[in-house]
């Protein structure tokens, strides 16, 4: 099967059971998407997955074929942090920040679609990822930071640049 990860495209041929988790960080070494909860709960392992947030570990792989996915690692160009990620730094939004990657692939998801969101919408868009640190405040203001910023479109840009810079285009 086929599969782009951040914006890299990947022939892989996945076990029936291998789910889309396990794929990414153990054949594809991107190790940023956590796990967790293994039930869908907890959000560590929150992924793009054609657009829309998904629970990785909860995801046959095989059910992938042909997607598109962004993990915590397509946020920014490598060897740089985007908008969020600067955001969550300065806002100290990340404690033992094992929830971080999965925090802030659902925060650039919304950002995605709002560029301006309200504390609710962001308090609603980010209620399927679990802190057990319990920055919840911390995050809003993070996100709310970055929304003001210009995080949503810009970091698609900034990715497709960079990844097009690398291959020459």
């Amino acid at each position: 099967m086929r599969l782009t990860v951040n914006d890299r495209v990947h022939d892989v041929a996945p076990r029936d059971d291998e789910t889309l988790l396990e794929l990414l960080r153990d054949r594809l070494a991107l190790t940023g998407t956590k796990l967790t909860c293994d039930r869908g709960e907890c959000g560590a392992c929150t992924v793009l997955l054609d657009g829309a947030t998904a629970y990785s570990c909860l995801t046959l792989a095989v059910a992938c074929d042909g997607a598109t996915v962004r993990t915590v690692e397509g946020l920014a160009p490598p060897g740089s942090l985007s908008t969020l990620q600067q955001a969550f730094i300065a806002h100290d939004a990340a404690q033992c920040g094992y929830c971080t990657p999965g925090q802030l692939v659902a925060a650039q998801a919304l950002l995605d679609h709002s560029a301006h969101p309200s504390d609710d919408e962001i308090r609603a868009a980010m209620s399927g990822n679990l802190c057990r640190c319990g920055t919840y405040p911390k995050i809003v203001q993070a996100i709310r930071a970055a929304a003001e910023a210009g995080a949503g479109a810009s970091a698609d840009a900034a990715i497709t640049t960079a990844e097009g810079a690398s291959r020459g285009a």
